[in-house]
């Protein structure tokens, strides 16, 4: 079914070995015009984690900014991926091939039009339900076994709405601050997942 397998060897496409154990990806598209839109729900969340834990995404690496953390004592590399949002499998699969991370190791978030703003959704897996980011990475991984954080950003208006006008359009000040609250709980959200509670997060935060 998926045509690029061949960025990972057959020996070791997904064992897990290196460093770094797992990968926590923020979705979103670079430049300062995209700040507080739609689509970049994912590197809202990420940029409200690593304030917790008290590190920057400014290395560039990956064809991300990123940086490595410690989450329930385990090595993390958190990410922000630069190569904007339909191409994002390109820096999270050359990540998972460098630390030889599976995609159960990987968590990504992102954002999702199916849920009002302030809504959390943690999945174990999936199809990528419509968000190209997330296709992208299924496509270029050969893999839909991500477990992924999803971030409410609202519904178009009305259905003939421009879907690529609205997912880049901001956020009121008022959705912008109910995201933000949210995003509170995706440290939470990534801890228990790390510690093997997936179940228990869903049940916490779904």
């Amino acid at each position: 079914m998926f045509v690029i397998l061949n960025l990972f060897s057959k020996k070791d496409k997904f064992e897990s070995s290196g460093s770094v154990e797992y990968i926590v990806v923020g979705l979103g598209n670079p430049d300062k015009k995209y700040e507080r839109t739609r689509h970049n729900a994912g590197f809202i969340a990420v940029d409200t984690m690593s304030e917790k834990l008290g590190c920057e995404l400014k290395t560039l690496k990956f064809k991300s900014y990123c940086t490595t953390t410690t989450i329930c004592g385990k090595k993390v590399l958190l990410m922000k991926p630069q190569t904007y949002m339909n191409n994002s499998g390109e820096a999270v699969v050359q990540a998972m091939n460098f630390y030889k991370v599976n995609p159960q190791n990987v968590i990504v978030i992102l954002d999702d039009i199916s849920l009002d703003v302030g809504k959390m959704r943690i999945r174990r897996k999936g199809t990528d339900g419509g968000q190209r980011g997330m296709a992208n990475i299924i496509y270029l991984s050969g893999s839909d076994m991500f477990p992924r954080i999803k971030l409410g950003i609202g519904a178009k208006p009305h259905p003939d709405y421009n879907l690529a006008d609205w997912v880049l359009s901001k956020f009121s000040d008022d959705e912008y601050k109910t995201l933000l609250k949210t995003c509170e709980n995706a440290l939470p959200a990534v801890e228990h997942i790390i510690a093997g509670n997936i179940d228990k997060a869903m049940n916490l935060f779904n």
